[in-house]
């Protein structure tokens, strides 16, 4: 704590910038290692080889309430309704800490500062990736340090668009995380190994008229793939390959874990592909992004937010799997990049109660939803009767006088909750532009489509959860670590000190 305050004390809130000095200017020396690592911890570094093979797991989005909500939703499953948890995989690693997560803009981050912070060791603005606070200087990352200093392979996967934030926050140095073309002109001349995960926001610039990114990236010696089939057969030998999931989503981003089919590749298999083509006697670093769940608590819906940080410990399962094959050389490490959307497990109109299994009603996600059903209703002005003959069967929630009301008495709505989703459902069929909306409709729909948002909250209610935000929030994120050097993983400190602490293990300069 006292390290922050020093921190904070050198510069405003406003203009804070981390000075963490980096790595080792020679392997093994103590006193080369960041000044943020602590005296007994540079000990240990100094004495620890370097991980060979790295894994950085980051769940957008995801603190201890998105965590702890899959944990408890999947022993109320497996029990039945009753009292029970079911870790998630990292949940069991021997090593725990947690990170706090401002920025040099606020105490509620964006992804970009939060992931620069982890990627080089430095505080930026909000919206900023990898550069500094008078946009005049850039940053490093753990990733390119890799690259060029001892030549691992890099692997870069996500769940949203490659070429999105965090994800980029490992190979690109922009004003503006918007700036969506340029990180796609980065991201192909990081030379990383691999990518994948959703489209490429963008790829032909913000006017539609630049060459495409693919044929850059192909151009430039990248195989571009765009078929699951593709990915299935791509080996080593081929070289660096970029990866697009087949099937695309909101924003070109992949489906949510609650709309995938049987199946389709989900994060684990794309990491599990990355282990592949990645092997091999240079040592390898991989990022992998549950980007989805930030999505999910941005709009509220609890179900799709379970559902995605379970796909991503799944995702983590591959890499524990790795781990058994080779404790000696691996590192693995899971955390989030900010908390989103206030998530809390209870909800003042269930007391003291949950009813976590409600949730396994939810059979889509809210953008799906919106894209299949409410699109329909908008054009076809559906009466609200009707629309809610789907919210039963897509959200288990009932009108009253259900013909099923006995079956699942805790899914029935109150004349309280029938009279909030009428009044949603003629908003939605109205078209009001949110942007115009008053603070008391803001605060009940966010930017959302009113019905949809309304349907999510009053399932999530009724199941005990419930959101403060549509944003993200203060709250701190955890740290599992497992593997070489996990132990200096310990403790509560910054997120810059993630960056650190991989440093001085990796020994970069």
């Amino acid at each position: 704590m006292k390290k922050q305050m020093k921190k904070i004390a050198a510069c405003t809130v406003l203009a804070c910038m981390a000075v963490s000095a980096v790595g080792f200017a020679a392997p093994g020396d103590v006193q080369a290692l960041s000044p943020n690592i602590s005296v007994s911890d540079k000990a240990s570094v100094a004495s620890t080889k370097a991980p060979k093979y790295v894994f950085l797991f980051i769940g957008d989005g995801m603190s201890y309430p998105q965590i702890q909500s899959a944990s408890y939703y999947l022993g109320a499953e497996k029990s039945n309704g009753g009292v029970q948890t079911q870790e998630l995989s990292f949940m069991d690693f021997p090593v725990a800490g947690s990170a706090q997560t401002f920025d040099s803009t606020s105490f509620c981050p964006d992804s970009a500062s939060t992931a620069t912070s982890i990627a080089t060791g430095y505080k930026t603005y909000s919206g900023t990736i990898n550069m500094d606070t008078t946009f005049t200087k850039s940053y490093e990352t753990i990733a390119e340090k890799l690259k060029e200093q001892k030549d691992y392979k890099i692997g870069i996967v996500t769940s949203v668009n490659l070429n999105h934030a965090t994800p980029a926050a490992f190979y690109a140095h922009q004003k503006s995380r918007n700036s969506y073309y340029e990180i796609g002109q980065e991201l192909i001349a990081s030379n990383f190994d691999y990518f994948a995960g959703g489209a490429l926001l963008k790829p032909n610039g913000s006017d539609g008229k630049q060459e495409s990114l693919y044929d850059l990236a192909e151009k430039s010696g990248y195989q571009v793939i765009t078929t699951q089939k593709e990915a299935e057969a791509l080996v080593a030998a081929d070289g660096k390959a970029i990866i697009v999931a087949e099937e695309l989503a909101d924003s070109d981003s992949m489906n949510y874990a609650l709309d995938a089919e049987n199946k389709e590749w989900q994060l684990a298999d794309y990491v599990e592909k990355g282990i592949e083509v990645l092997d091999g006697d240079q040592g390898f670093f991989m990022m992998v992004e549950g980007g989805k769940i930030d999505w999910a608590c941005h709009a509220n819906d609890a179900g799709s937010t379970i559902n995605d940080t379970i796909a991503m410990s799944q995702a983590v399962d591959k890499a524990i799997e790795f781990y058994n094959q080779h404790p000696a050389e691996t590192l693995i490490l899971v955390t989030g990049d900010h908390e989103t959307g206030g998530l809390t497990i209870g909800y003042a109109g269930t007391n003291y109660d949950t009813y976590l299994t409600n949730l396994s009603n939810q059979k889509i996600s809210y953008a799906k939803y919106d894209e299949d059903y409410v699109a329909g209703y908008k054009a076809n002005k559906t009466s609200f009767a009707d629309a809610m003959k789907d919210v039963k069967e897509l959200f288990g929630l009932m009108l009253p006088g259900d013909a099923d009301a006995d079956k699942n008495p805790n899914l029935v709505l109150t004349d309280y909750e029938v009279d909030k989703l009428k009044t949603a459902y003629q908003k939605t069929l109205s078209g009001k532009d949110s942007s115009t909306y008053t603070q008391a409709e803001y605060v009940l729909y966010g930017s959302y489509e009113p019905f949809s948002v309304t349907v999510t909250h009053i399932l999530n209610n009724k199941s005990g959860i419930n959101f403060a935000s549509y944003a993200h929030t203060g709250l701190p994120v955890p740290v599992f670590a497992q593997g070489v050097g996990s132990g200096s993983f310990e403790g509560y400190y910054d997120n810059t000190d993630i960056y650190d602490k991989m440093a001085a293990l990796l020994q970069v300069k």
